[in-house]
């Protein structure tokens, strides 16, 4: 993340290709569509089927499946009405959420209830509800704070292991009371 809280742009014409397509340009239509996920069990939505990575042909839901729907359903709340892209390839959700505990928008006693409820989920629905709020309050900042989407996929496929939970709790916290603030921190994994 930069300094004035921009998207960190990259040098490398190829991490600047979405590795999911919904994280592309799209228009309202599909953002309305995105965000019809949210009420829906994932893969139900058809005019989302094509933006699917992990839609299998056998029809069942797999936690790949469940967790790239939670995650569209975001990102079409996320995007909504915004000019920049909300998909900042390289800020964990953590340093995201860092910068509204730092904001003065929010109390930052209720942020950090906010981000424990989410850390302490029990699963993947309810991780991506209390996720929903916070994204909300992301938006709300005077410049809107993005993060990125594939990591997100990725944590909330490890989300549903017992083993890979603690360890996506473990990070967020790191990233959400340690971020560093130097300007290429956003870059490092």
């Amino acid at each position: 993340m930069t300094e004035t809280g921009s998207p960190p742009r990259s040098t490398n014409a190829e991490e600047d290709r979405a590795p999911y397509r919904w994280l592309g340009p799209v228009d309202r239509a599909e953002l309305a569509a995105f965000r019809r996920c949210w009420a829906a069990e994932p893969g139900s939505v058809p005019d989302v089927w094509g933006y699917y990575r992990h839609l299998s042909p056998d029809g069942r839901v797999s936690g790949k499946l469940r967790a790239e729907h939670c995650a569209i359903a975001l990102f079409g709340l996320h995007q909504q009405s915004e000019s920049v892209p909300m998909h900042w390839s390289g800020v964990r959700l953590g340093q995201a959420l860092h910068r509204l505990r730092l904001d003065d928008k929010f109390s930052t006693d209720a942020v950090d209830r906010r981000v424990a409820q989410c850390a302490t989920a029990d699963d993947v629905a309810e991780f991506a509800q209390h996720l929903r709020g916070l994204i909300s309050q992301l938006k709300s900042l005077s410049t809107p704070q993005g993060f990125d989407y594939v990591r997100l996929v990725e944590d909330l496929i490890r989300w549903q292991s017992p083993d890979g939970r603690p360890r996506v709790r473990r990070q967020l916290g790191a990233d959400y009371f340690h971020f560093d603030k130097t300007p290429d921190a956003s870059r490092k994994d």
